[in-house]
C-alpha cells in the first residue's frame, strides 16, 4: 500500500466518527442514511453495519442521542460530542502546521 493510500484510509474509514459526529451537529439524521450521506459529503462509502456499530458506541458512550426523526431512528451530536469534535479540529490543525 502506498503511503497516501494509508493516509487516505487511517483519515477516512478508520476515523468515522468523527464524520458520523460532524453529519449530526447541526441536524437530526437518520442513522439507515449515514453511509449515504458520510458519501455525498465527505466523498468515501463506508459499510452500513460499520457505521450502525460506531453510531452504537458513540451514543453508548454519550456523544450521540438516539432522536426520532420522521419517525424514523436517527442520531444528533450531543454537546459531548461536539467538544470532541473541537478537540480532533485543534489537534488536525497543530498537526497540519507541524508538517
Amino acid at each position: 500500500m502506498k503511503p497516501i493510500e494509508r493516509f487516505k484510509k487511517t483519515n477516512t474509514e478508520d476515523n468515522l466518527w468523527m464524520y458520523l459526529l460532524s453529519l449530526a451537529k447541526d441536524r437530526e439524521v437518520i442513522s439507515a442514511d449515514a453511509s449515504r450521506l458520510v458519501f455525498e459529503q465527505f466523498g468515501f462509502l463506508p459499510g452500513r453495519i460499520l457505521a450502525a456499530t460506531v453510531l452504537f458506541r458513540l451514543q453508548r458512550q454519550g456523544f450521540v442521542s438516539a432522536e426520532k426523526y420522521q419517525g424514523k431512528k436517527a442520531f444528533k451530536t450531543t454537546k459531548a460530542g461536539l467538544e470532541q469534535l473541537g478537540l480532533m479540529k485543534q489537534f488536525s490543525q497543530v498537526l497540519i502546521d507541524k508538517i
